[in-house]
C-alpha cells in the first residue's frame, strides 16, 4: 500500500465567495467528516490534491495533516468541473481507527487463462466484491492471476488472496472469471 500524505488547513470562512477566493490562490475548499457526522471545514492545495486524487482507488487511505494533527481518511466525494478540468470541492471521511468499513472494491485480472490458449472463451462475470475492514487495513487493489484457469473452470471469490484483516462479504462461490469450451 502506498503512503499518501496531504497537508490541509482549517478554514473559518465559508460560502461561495470564500470558496472562489480559495480557488483563485490555488486551494480547494473541503470538509472532513468523522464517524459521528461532525464536519470540519478545511482547504487543501490544488496541485497536491490532484496528484493524489488522480492516482488512487476509492479504498486508498490518505494521511491528512490538518494543522499538525494527522487523520487517516478516505476521499468520499469530489465535486469536479469538467469544463475547466478543476476540482471544486472535496469530502473526506475520517472513521475511528477500530471501526470497520464496508466497501466495494474492483478485482483486476492478470494473465491469459490456460483454457483460452487451448481454444476456450474467457468470460468476466464479476469484477467487484464487497469487503469489510478497518481503514488502515483496506487494500488499494485486489489483483488475481487467472493464467491457471482451464476450460470449464472458474476463478471464484474464495480463490482470491486477501489479507486476514479483511473480511470478504461477497459469497465465496461467486464466479469472477470462467472459461467456456469452444462450440
Amino acid at each position: 500500500m502506498s503512503k499518501q500524505t496531504l497537508d490541509a488547513k482549517v478554514r473559518t470562512a465559508t460560502g461561495k465567495t470564500a470558496a472562489k477566493n480559495l480557488r483563485k490562490v490555488g486551494r480547494i475548499p473541503a470538509v472532513v467528516y468523522n464517524s459521528k457526522g461532525e464536519a470540519t471545514s478545511i482547504d487543501v492545495g490544488e496541485v497536491e490534491f490532484n496528484k493524489i486524487w488522480r492516482t488512487i482507488t476509492p479504498t486508498t487511505s490518505i494521511t491528512l495533516n490538518v494543522d499538525g494533527k494527522e487523520h487517516l481518511v478516505i476521499i468520499k466525494d469530489v465535486e469536479y468541473n469538467i469544463r475547466n478540468d478543476k476540482v471544486l470541492h472535496a469530502d473526506f471521511f475520517a472513521p475511528d481507527a477500530d471501526k470497520k468499513l464496508v466497501m466495494k472494491i474492483k478485482v483486476h485480472y492478470t494473465g491469459t487463462p490456460a483454457g483460452v490458449l487451448k481454444g476456450g472463451f474467457k468470460k468476466e462475470r464479476n469484477n467487484e466484491i464487497r469487503i469489510k475492514a478497518a481503514i488502515g487495513d483496506l487494500p488499494e487493489t485486489i489483483v488475481a492471476d487467472i493464467s491457471k484457469i482451464n476450460v470449464s473452470e472458474a476463478l471464484r471469490v474464495k480463490d482470491l488472496e486477501i489479507s486476514k484483516n479483511v473480511e470478504v462479504l461477497t459469497d465465496g462461490e461467486l464466479p469472477l472469471v470462467t472459461v467456456s469450451p469452444a462450440r
